[in-house]
C-alpha cells in the first residue's frame, strides 16, 4: 500500500534526523530516493525528479531568503535592532514593559531569522530585566513570542516563503493575513501567558552578560524601524495597489515586477545598504564581509529547503498526490485543520519548525489541487502547526533553557508552552479568517 510506503519514508525521516544525527539534507536526498524506489517510480525518473525538485524550489526561494539574511544581518550589526528595543521601552515605560518588549520582538523579528534575532534579543532582555528589577522570564516572553510568530507565520521567513511557492499561495496576501493571525497569537502567548511565569527563578549566566553599541552609534529610530519592515511595506503596497491598476496593462506589468518577491528582497537590500551602512559610515568592504557571512549562515539552511523540495517531486511524480486526493475526499477532517495536525505530529517528532512545515506541505499539497482550500490560509495553518510544543529535540528549547539557566520543567513550563499556545492560537485565527474568505 503506498500508504504504508509513505509512513515508513517519514518514520525513516525522523529516524535518521533524531536516532542518528544525520545531516537533514542528506537524509531528505536518502528517503526521496528510497520512496521513488518503494513507490514504483522509474529508475532514472527518481534523479530527474529529485533535480526537478531542488531546482523548483530553489529557483523560486534563493534570493528571497538569501537577500532576506542579508538585510537581517545589517539590521543587527548597524544597532537598528537595538535602536527599536531601547526606543520602545522608553517610550512605553516600565508599567507597559511586556507590551514593550512584544512590539520590540515583532518589529525586529520581521527581517530577522529567528536564531538570529533570540541571540541578538536576549542581552537586551536581561538588560531590561536587570535594569527593572522584573524577572527575566515573564520579561522576555512576550518577546521570543514575536520573534517565533513571524517565523512562522510571516514572509520572507524561510518556511513561510517555500510554502507559498508550494501551495501557489500570493506572499503579499499570506502576509496580511498573517500579520491578523500572529498578533492576536503573540499577546496571548506574550505579556498575557507572561503574568503566569513571574514566580519562575532565573539567574542568567554571567557568560551572557549583555554587551550593547554606545548610543551615538545607532541609527535614528525612523531610520531602523523603516528599513526594518520595507519588505513588509513594499509588498503591502503593490497587493493594495494591484487591484486598482489592473486595467492598465503597462503599469501593471511594472507594478507585478517591482512587487514580485524576490525584487522587493533586492530593492530593501540595496536601500538597507545605504541607510544602514554606507550612510552610518561603513564602508563597502566591510559591507560585503557582513553580506558574505549573512550569505554563509542560511546556506544549510537552503539545502534543507532543497531537500524537501526533492522529497515532494518524488511524491508527487509517483502517484501519492493522486492516491491521497482519493483516500482525503472522503474524509470528514477539515483540509485547514489537517494540515495543522499534520504539521504539528512532524514538529514534535523532529523538532525544527522549518523541516516540520516543509515536511507537511509534501503531504498536503494533494489536497490543494481541487483549489476548495484557500493556498494563502493553508500556508498559516501549516505554520502555526509546525510551532506546536518545542521540547527537547528542538535547539529552540535548549538555547531558551541554558541562556535562562532554567531547569527543564521550568522550560517546558514556560518556552514549551508559549509556542503551543502561539500554535493553537494560529489555528484559530486560520479558522476564523476561512469563515470569511473564499477560497
Amino acid at each position: 500500500m503506498w500508504w504504508t510506503t509513505l509512513l515508513v519514508c517519514i518514520a525513516l525521516l525522523i529516524v535518521l534526523i533524531t536516532r542518528f544525527k544525520f545531516n537533514t539534507f542528506l537524509a531528505f536526498l536518502i528517503v526521496s530516493i528510497l520512496a521513488g524506489l518503494m513507490l514504483g517510480v522509474e529508475i532514472l525518473q527518481i534523479i530527474k525528479s529529485v533535480q526537478k525538485g531542488i531546482g523548483d524550489i530553489l529557483g523560486s526561494l534563493l534570493i528571497i531568503i538569501v537577500t532576506g539574511a542579508m538585510l537581517g544581518k545589517l539590521v543587527a550589526e548597524s544597532g537598528a535592532a537595538q535602536k527599536i528595543a531601547k526606543s520602545m521601552t522608553k517610550l512605553l515605560g516600565e508599567k507597559n514593559m511586556p507590551w514593550a518588549m512584544m512590539i520590540t520582538g515583532f518589529l525586529i523579528g520581521v527581517p530577522l531569522f529567528y536564531n538570529v534575532g533570540f541571540v541578538l534579543v536576549i542581552p537586551f532582555i536581561f538588560t531590561v530585566a536587570f535594569r527593572y528589577n522584573l524577572p527575566p522570564v515573564s520579561t522576555g516572553i512576550p518577546m521570543l513570542a514575536a520573534l517565533s510568530a513571524t517565523h512562522g507565520f510571516l514572509p520572507p521567513h524561510p518556511s513561510p516563503s517555500a510554502l507559498v511557492t508550494l501551495f501557489h499561495a500570493d506572499m503579499g496576501i499570506t502576509l496580511f493575513y498573517g500579520t491578523l493571525i500572529a498578533l492576536p497569537a503573540v499577546i496571548v502567548a506574550g505579556p498575557v501567558f507572561a503574568k503566569t511565569l513571574r514566580k519562575i527563578k532565573s539567574i542568567p549566566l554571567l557568560t551572557f552578560k549583555p554587551t550593547t553599541l554606545p548610543d551615538e552609534k545607532l541609527p535614528g529610530l525612523a531610520n531602523s524601524i523603516l528599513t526594518s519592515l520595507l519588505p513588509v511595506i513594499l509588498l503591502t503596497l503593490a497587493t493594495v495597489l494591484g487591484p486598482l491598476l489592473a486595467g492598465t496593462t503597462t503599469n501593471k506589468n511594472i507594478l507585478l515586477f517591482a512587487g514580485n518577491p524576490p525584487i522587493v528582497m533586492l530593492i530593501s537590500l540595496l536601500i538597507s545598504i545605504y541607510t544602514l551602512g554606507i550612510r552610518m559610515g561603513a564602508g563597502m568592504k566591510e559591507i560585503s564581509q557582513l553580506l558574505g557571512d549573512a550569505a554563509k549562515d542560511v546556506a544549510m539552511l537552503m539545502l534543507i529547503i532543497a531537500g524537501s523540495g526533492a522529497f515532494n517531486q518524488v511524491l508527487m511524480d509517483s502517484g501519492v498526490n493522486k492516491n491521497m486526493t482519493d483516500m482525503l475526499r472522503n474524509w470528514s477532517i477539515q483540509p485547514l485543520i489537517f494540515g495543522w495536525f499534520t504539521a504539528a505530529a512532524i514538529r514534535v517528532c523532529l523538532g525544527s519548525a522549518t523541516v516540520a512545515g516543509l515536511t507537511a506541505a509534501g503531504l498536503i499539497a494533494p489536497l490543494m489541487v481541487n483549489g476548495t482550500t484557500n493556498p494563502n490560509l493553508m500556508v498559516l495553518s501549516i505554520g502555526a502547526g509546525s510551532l506546536m510544543f518545542s521540547h527537547v529535540n528542538d535547539s529552540g528549547f535548549w538555547l531558551f533553557k541554558e541562556y535562562f539557566n532554567l531547569s527543564i520543567k521550568d522550560t517546558i513550563r514556560s518556552w514549551s508552552m508559549m509556542e503551543s499556545i502561539i500554535s493553537m492560537a494560529g489555528l484559530i485565527g486560520v479558522l476564523t479568517l476561512n469563515l470569511f474568505i473564499i477560497p
